[in-house]
């Protein structure tokens, strides 16, 4: 039961593998009376949790969430006022495209004290297991972070995001990976710029795939390719460990 008076903690679970978990995460787990979760983490993340912490599961998917946002924040803050410790377990890092300051911003509305322990994000840890340096110093000075999903993908402006010198990182973008590529390509993202798919990244079964920005829709569906997926647009791809999905016959004729 609770250790004194409620409260919400969230937790960055990182990109999938516990061995990623920080210290300070695995510590607030163990103090967790109740573990309110994404539907995507890993059940020996969940297991670090005491066993009588109340799990509860709120999966979001493209197409379903078991709840919406402003009914998880609502959880949180009726759990915390029972007088319990609350860790809301996030995949990656809470505060990168987690949502994680609508829920703070619900807390502390309600005035139940709130703190953030931080995750290695997805990108960061599906690129290192892949040797991927997101910046180079012959290749790219500056990387940034963009969210693919389909809902309002042609308002979200990402003029000059990628480029030379330059890599753009997707997340939730395999849906709509061929929108994305013309999207690119029409802001004059070279059609031969090369794009990495990272397939459920420091998981079992993880696969990294390299193509060009013309041929993404394509390849990802060739590849089946299935969620949680990243997509890295860059030159510093040709750096990364992985599977070319495009011979050399099959590149020039793409161009």
């Amino acid at each position: 039961m609770s250790r004194g008076a409620g409260r919400v903690i969230l937790v960055g679970a990182g990109p999938g593998d516990p061995e990623l978990l920080t210290v300070r995460a695995v510590r607030v787990l163990g103090d967790a009376d109740v573990v309110v979760h994404d539907g995507l983490i890993d059940p020996r993340v969940l297991d670090l949790a005491p066993a009588a912490a109340e799990r509860i599961p709120v999966a979001k998917r493209r197409d379903r969430h078991t709840l919406p946002q402003e009914a998880i924040s609502a959880l949180l803050v009726a759990k915390a006022r029972a007088g319990l410790v609350v860790v809301r377990l996030k995949g990656g890092d809470p505060f990168v495209f987690g949502r994680g300051g609508e829920e703070v911003a619900a807390c502390t509305a309600a005035g139940i004290p709130v703190e953030v322990v931080p995750g290695i994000s997805a990108a960061l840890g599906c690129a290192a297991e892949v040797q991927l340096p997101l910046t180079h110093r012959e290749l790219a000075s500056a990387v940034s972070f963009v969210a693919g999903t389909c809902q309002g993908l042609r308002e979200q402006d990402w003029q000059g995001l990628a480029g030379p010198g330059r890599t753009l990182v997707v997340y939730m973008g395999l849906a709509t990976a061929g929108a994305i590529a013309e999207k690119l390509m029409a802001d004059g993202v070279s059609p031969d710029m090369p794009v990495l798919i990272l397939e459920r990244g420091t998981c079992a079964g993880a696969r990294a795939m390299r193509t060009i920005l013309v041929d993404l829709g394509s390849a990802v569906e060739r590849a089946g390719v299935q969620s949680p997926a990243l997509l890295v647009v860059g030159r510093v791809v040709g750096l990364a460990r992985a599977e070319d999905l495009l011979g050399l016959r099959a590149l020039e004729a793409a161009l």
